[in-house]
């Protein structure tokens, strides 16, 4: 079950986005697999995308054809990654997209294709092109929960949000959705994720824009240290809003979108971690008065990605040697371990290289047996400071993923 998590009962139209939904029967008969997303004519978009080399062809296809032409149209489905299948993948991914173009009159590089599921299984393009005019003639604007609901995989729950500001006097709002649960650590990417707003923006900056966020969100999460092969974030301005064009220089306003546009993606980023594969805790890391944020990024890491941390966290075992001997191995040269500080929650647990004198085991458990926990690590180097969001490590975790191809 999400932790602390609900499905979203608020998210709010996007005046010049259009969703509809459809059931392709990639991998399962009878399901909504499959989203078809409109945008108007006359706005934006910019795009991440995952690093890892191995990249779904979909993944190929979107990153050369966002910057060919106006996009128009995203297409995604769930249950088939298109991924591993080489030149066989790509036309694929093509043939998709030159199907949503013959049906809406569009070019097909103003089409992007997306995919999630599983890596290296034929690609069933057949069911996808056949399921297509379904999902043109259910397009509407007030469907985002049913888009969060067709991109799920092995997610528990959709998940998705709202937010609002004002510009010019303009309410700007901003809806987004996001799916993942499992071969998550984005690295320039965002699992798959599509945020929508009207507000009025110029291409470059809404790029930067989304950089900025997504290194503030998204790339500070993991379930388990696996980069996708699809990962993908594509964030959508239509301009409907009528606001004065925001183009990073005027700083009030550009203040005020950015802080909207940050909390709608940190909201989704915790989403993917809430629901993770078998979750049953959210832990936060903040790693403080480091040397430089590289050393405090690989302390945060080298903690959330420790099996022996993770299942401690599953048990509630408040048993931080685990914590100190991943602090000692993440590489941060010269490290005084005698000036490190480490908490859970407001509760010191070493200090001086040992265990805190005050720490009993009863405080530890009772911060432990939380659903939430925030672990702050202070080295004593410097200024700087990092965040990550990770989970632990549960029975369910390994079951769905022995279980994934069954």
């Amino acid at each position: 079950m999400a932790v602390g998590l609900n499905i979203p009962d608020n998210l709010l139209p996007i005046a010049g986005i259009r969703l509809g939904t459809a059931a392709a029967g990639i991998k399962y008969p009878d399901r909504q697999d499959l989203l078809l997303i409109e945008i108007s004519e006359g706005s934006h978009s910019a795009a991440v995308f995952t690093q890892n080399a191995f990249c779904a062809a979909p993944v190929q296809v979107a990153r050369a054809n966002i910057t060919s032409a106006a996009t128009r149209y995203l297409l995604v489905n769930s249950g088939n990654a298109n991924a591993g299948l080489g030149a066989e993948g790509i036309t694929c991914a093509k043939a998709s997209c030159d199907t949503v173009a013959k049906l809406a009159g569009c070019d097909a590089k103003a089409v992007l294709p997306f995919s999630t599921g599983v890596i290296g299984e034929t690609f069933p393009v057949e069911r996808l092109e056949a399921a297509i005019p379904d999902a043109i003639a259910s397009l509407k604007e007030d469907a985002w929960l049913a888009a969060a609901e067709a991109i799920m995989t092995t997610d528990t729950i959709a998940k998705g949000v709202s937010e609002r500001c004002v510009i010019d006097g303009k309410t700007i709002t901003i809806t987004g959705i996001v799916k993942g649960a499992g071969m998550i650590r984005p690295d320039m990417a965002t699992l798959l994720t599509y945020i929508g707003t009207d507000a009025n923006v110029a291409p470059e900056y809404l790029q930067a824009c989304l950089k900025k966020v997504v290194g503030v969100s998204f790339n500070r999460i993991t379930v388990d240290g696996d980069t996708s092969t699809n990962d993908s974030c594509v964030l959508m301005a239509t301009g409907a809003a009528n606001n004065s064009l925001l183009d990073g220089k005027d700083k009030a306003a550009s203040e005020s979108f950015e802080a909207a546009l940050e909390k709608v993606f940190i909201y989704l980023a915790q989403a993917a971690i809430r629901d993770a594969e078998g979750v049953t805790k959210l832990l936060t890391i903040d790693v403080e008065s480091g040397a430089d944020e590289s050393e405090c990024n690989d302390v945060a890491y080298t903690i959330a990605h420790s099996p022996l941390v993770k299942t401690a966290l599953f048990a509630a075992d408040p048993n931080w040697g685990r914590i100190l001997a991943a602090i000692g191995r993440a590489g941060v040269a010269d490290l005084n371990i005698n000036a490190l500080e480490i908490y859970l929650d407001d509760v010191c647990i070493v200090r001086s290289g040992a265990r805190a004198n005050d720490y009993t085991e009863e405080a530890g458990q009772h911060v432990m047996d939380k659903d939430e926990i925030t672990l702050t690590v202070k080295l004593g180097r410097g200024s700087a400071s990092t965040r990550v969001w990770t989970c632990d490590l549960s029975y369910d975790y390994v079951k769905i993923n022995a279980e994934y191809r069954s």
